[in-house]
């Protein structure tokens, strides 16, 4: 099999992917316990417990027992919170490379320039590649230039946007990956294979319906009696009111229930319940107790749900409360969707094509779709709540980002001016791990 280098590996979801395709990661650096404890009870891999700015290469190349420029792919996504769109969302904006959590690209660049890996593939947050404030991709870009310039590589970096369920992945969910060869050959990136079906000419265009959450699910036990997925706080006994594939906009005036909320008042993942027909949206990390997305049978996702709607393969246990399980899930990568990058990078940069033509992750077409599961009515605690509500203003306008624009300018009135310091000598992107 061909050898991968992994950082920020988290649960695993890059990797399960590259597996599939064909590859064995050799060496793992990943910071979270939690997450290596999973790693460890589910493979062989060499895990390196830490942060990857305080890992030297050398010690990564020895755990995988590489030499320089022999692994066929460095995969890693970099924790990139100043680049989510949830920053953007709850403060206007994101201080992106002034955070100190974004020197995650540099460490990873660093690894790059000193372990010359054949092929390496970089995922991120949408939100590093912006309109206006793409300041990390520049960053990346720039970085991959210098690497080329001091290691005498000549990678060349593609990037792209993907949506997951495009690719047969039952979730929506979007990620931006950098794909480069060190050799300099240019990746070409996979075209769509689905598409909604709600969109005409699918057949004439060579695509598939989208997988869609029954396809993922359809197998499982539908109601299960566990307390543990059982909701909890002031709104679960809201979401029985709630019909698939809706959330709290149902109980809006432009929804076909009561109207208890204002449009648009609250995150789009409040009180959201899947629908069989449609993929799964984006599974959360930290979700709150009202934050979906939840079963259309009015409960939380167990651990095998999640798994599935990420398409890990089967079998993976967690030794970890749900709440830590859901966490290591939502914080990582569709797997089939790595799977079919993993196998494009095998075809165009490693001169390998993989034996196997059918994909091991893609969930299968179901067709014995059940019903809709029936409404219930909304209960006599929340009818208070009925009544005239405004909607949102709009995006930048609310109540709370008008308050918070309005303290970021008293606090830059507040800032006294400071003497420019001389420039000197800047420090290396590519500083070695002490």
């Amino acid at each position: 099999m061909l050898k991968a280098i992994s950082l920020y590996t988290g649960v695993g979801g890059l990797d399960f992917g590259f597996e599939a395709a064909g590859f064995e990661t050799v060496a793992a650096v990943e910071m979270d316990p939690v997450a290596c404890r999973t790693i460890r009870l589910n493979r062989r891999w060499s895990v390196l417990e830490g942060k990857v700015q305080d890992i030297t290469s050398r010690d990564i190349l020895k755990a995988g027992g590489l030499r320089v420029g022999e692994a066929a792919v460095l995969i890693g996504g970099p924790p990139c919170q100043p680049f989510s769109k949830s920053s953007y969302w709850v403060t206007g904006d994101a201080g992106r490379l002034t955070d100190p959590r974004s020197d995650t690209l540099s460490s990873f660049l660093r690894v790059l320039r000193e372990t010359k890996p054949r092929a390496f593939l970089l995922e991120n947050v949408p939100g590093l590649a912006y309109k206006d404030k793409n300041e990390g991709l520049l960053h990346v870009l720039e970085g991959i230039k210098r690497v080329n310039r001091d290691a005498k590589t000549h990678y060349d970096p593609s990037c792209q946007v993907l949506n997951a369920a495009d690719f047969g992945v039952p979730q929506q969910r979007q990620r931006l990956f950098i794909v480069g060869a060190r050799d300099g050959a240019r990746f070409t990136f996979p075209l769509p294979t689905h598409k909604d079906a709600v969109d005409a000419d699918l057949m004439d265009q060579g695509l598939e319906p989208y997988r869609t959450a029954w396809d993922a699910l359809g197998d499982l036990p539908q109601r299960v009696d566990d307390e543990d997925l059982a909701l909890s706080g002031r709104w679960a006994d809201l979401l029985p009111s709630i019909p698939e594939g809706n959330n709290y906009l149902w109980h809006t005036r432009r929804g076909g229930g009561e109207r208890l909320f204002a449009w648009r008042s609250r995150y789009w993942s409040f009180l959201l319940k899947l629908k069989k027909t449609l993929p799964s949206w984006t599974i959360q990390a930290q979700p709150g107790p009202a934050i979906g997305p939840f079963h259309w049978t009015n409960r939380k996702l167990s651990a095998v749900e999640l798994g599935r709607l990420q398409t890990f393969p089967d079998g993976i246990h967690y030794d970890c409360t749900r709440l830590e399980t859901q966490r290591l899930i939502g914080n990582a990568v569709p797997s089939l969707l790595t799977e079919i990058l993993g196998r494009a990078i095998r075809e165009q940069l490693l001169d390998d094509r993989p034996r196997a033509r059918a994909l091991k992750l893609l969930p299968p077409a179901r067709t014995d779709v059940p019903p809709e599961e029936k409404v219930g009515p909304v209960l006599e605690k929340y009818r208070s709540l009925i009544g005239h509500h405004p909607d949102h203003p709009g995006e930048g306008r609310g109540a709370g980002a008008v308050r918070r624009a309005l303290a970021q300018k008293t606090a830059t009135k507040k800032k006294k001016p400071t003497t420019p310091q001389t420039t000197g000598p800047q420090p290396s992107l590519f500083a070695e791990a002490e």
